[in-house]
């Protein structure tokens, strides 16, 4: 049994990193992607986890898959191609590091990958099955995430969804709404941020946007507030959890952490998300927010991820 498998891209980001001497923005080459960089903060706590995914067959391909199992990632399912280039996202930031994306991905290699190419035996395995939204951008990885989402239903995983959207990667914000939206009846456990609300439910406040969510068949939602921590709804409780005041470097992958670590609070809990009680929901996004926290104290995403112990002495230092 593995304890959390995602499905989705995989790519490098080129976060800001300074001037050169000429005046020109310098990029650091970082590893990320939605899914990966939740595997990441999951695995970086200690829980088993699986990839599955596509790459170009090129030196950030082979970077990322090496990467990957240096972070203790299983890469049985991370198919190496030649038919497209490994997908680059260059990431500028600002002053109190916000975000804005440009992508090279027309198409990337994560949107290459096949139904025939699903390790379906790994899926079955899985305790979690996560999955974003970005593999529904374009064929064939549309087909294939809907593949995937059906074999672990059916083999009972928890399923968890985090949208994370990205407006450069749609043809439209209609589009997306449609695709984000279409997969909300797949799952047990939903991640979105405060700024997705809207798309997702047509409803701009956190509390009616979770309510929307969990009329759509969820047993637990979450909304990340940035600074501002998260709420959390299930269907017998809601909670809003204060988040930590840190120095923000690289909000990168903050999201990502916080359901990483949300998602081992709650396997190492025993428990489902039909099982979950208000209080196991404060205590889980105390210790997820603390791990965002963590994260967006250093530049990129995977090389952010803190350990189980690192987040436990942030806590009790605050």
């Amino acid at each position: 049994m593995i304890d959390i498998i995602a499905l989705g891209e995989l790519l490098i980001d080129f976060t800001q990193a300074g001037v050169s001497e000429s005046g020109q923005l310098l990029f650091e080459r970082n590893p990320g992607g939605a899914p990966a960089n939740v595997l990441a903060a999951a695995s970086r706590l200690g829980l088993s986890a699986a990839f599955i995914g596509k790459v170009g067959e090129d030196m950030h391909g082979e970077f990322l898959r090496d990467t990957l199992r240096d972070a203790g990632i299983n890469t049985e399912g991370l198919v190496m191609s030649d038919e497209a280039f490994t997908t680059l996202a260059f990431v500028a930031l600002g002053e109190k590091g916000e975000r804005s994306f440009s992508f090279a991905r027309k198409p990337g290699a994560d949107t290459m990958l096949h139904p025939a190419e699903l390790p379906v035996e790994l899926i079955r395995q899985s305790r979690v099955f996560h999955v974003g939204s970005l593999s529904l951008c374009a064929e064939p990885a549309r087909s294939a995430t809907l593949v995937a989402l059906h074999e672990a239903r059916q083999a009972g995983c928890i399923i968890s969804y985090d949208p994370n959207y990205r407006a450069a990667l749609w043809q439209s914000e209609e589009e997306a709404k449609k695709q984000m939206r279409s997969l909300l009846p797949y799952a047990n456990m939903v991640k979105i941020s405060d700024e997705e609300a809207e798309l997702l439910t047509d409803c701009a406040e956190p509390e009616a946007a979770a309510a929307a969510i969990l009329r759509e068949g969820a047993d637990l939602v979450a909304v990340t507030l940035g600074a501002g921590g998260a709420y959390i709804a299930l269907r017998d409780g809601r909670c809003r959890v204060a988040g930590y005041k840190v120095a923000a470097v690289d909000t990168t992958g903050a999201g990502d952490a916080f359901w990483g670590a949300f998602i081992f609070a709650m396997i190492k809990s025993g428990r489902k998300p039909d099982e979950l009680t208000a209080d196991d929901a404060v205590r889980f996004a105390k210790f997820a927010n603390a791990a965002a926290a963590l994260c967006v104290s250093k530049r990129g995403a995977i090389p952010a991820m803190p350990t189980a112990a690192e987040v436990d002495k942030f806590i009790k230092e605050c």
